[in-house]
């Protein structure tokens, strides 16, 4: 499936981000624990843990299609309204919503006969979705930075925690996954992730520089809510 680092575009496939750490380490990664990208100058406090894992694990649940935008959205959902929808909810508002980018809906759920039928979604379709739990949310990432106002990378993510803002970012595994940033611990090294994708997913903890290896491909993209 093809792939482009503008998140109006970038399909979230929704692959398990479970395997980052021995994909990572395994190819001998090696990263500063909170380096700035070239769109981020942002001070933080490296000694506090910045989010809050535990609420988002309030609305976690694990994936039974490659919808892991959908379920993204949900806990998103979930976090700002007290509220998450089911997966069976979420799916059925997403096969009823038309596609900003295209012919169709957001989410063609699968064939009964093939469980890897179904689509993945878009940064522009996830911000769609958002808008109609009545959640404004925009997409940024190295390229439109500048453009959007709000920069990227981790030292952002600290921020956007920091003011109580939600976040969506698109990491690369096997393919490519959408999960929401509930935490940033510096002085750890910690990341901690609601991933969808693993039975192990909620309150994931992952190494930050295996974290950055994993968001760096697809140029930091990253959806943060209003």
């Amino acid at each position: 499936m093809p792939t482009t680092n503008h998140p109006a575009h970038r399909m979230f496939a929704c692959a398990a981000v479970a395997a980052l750490a021995a994909t990572a380490y395994g190819a001998g990664v090696t990263q500063p624990a909170v380096a700035p990208n070239a769109q981020t100058t942002i001070a933080v406090d490296l000694m506090v843990m910045h989010g809050d894992p535990d609420e988002a694990s309030d609305y976690w649940a694990q994936q039974n299609f490659q919808d892991c935008g959908l379920m993204a959205v949900a806990t998103v959902v979930g976090l700002t309204t007290g509220t998450a929808p089911t997966e069976e909810e979420i799916v059925a508002v997403a096969s009823s919503i038309p596609s900003p980018g295209g012919d169709g809906p957001i989410y063609t759920p699968p064939d009964p006969n093939n469980p890897n039928s179904d689509n993945g979604t878009t940064s522009d379709e996830q911000i769609a979705l958002l808008k109609h739990y009545g959640i404004a949310a925009t997409a940024t990432d190295d390229t439109l930075a500048p453009q959007v106002g709000l920069p990227t990378g981790i030292p952002a993510l600290i921020n956007y925690l920091d003011d109580g803002r939600r976040l969506i970012v698109g990491v690369h595994a096997a393919d490519d996954q959408g999960v929401v940033v509930s935490g940033v611990d510096p002085e750890a090294g910690i990341v901690y992730l609601s991933d969808s994708g693993t039975e192990d997913g909620d309150g994931e903890q992952v190494p930050m520089d295996v974290f950055e290896a994993a968001w760096l491909p697809g140029g930091h993209d990253l959806i943060v809510t209003s």
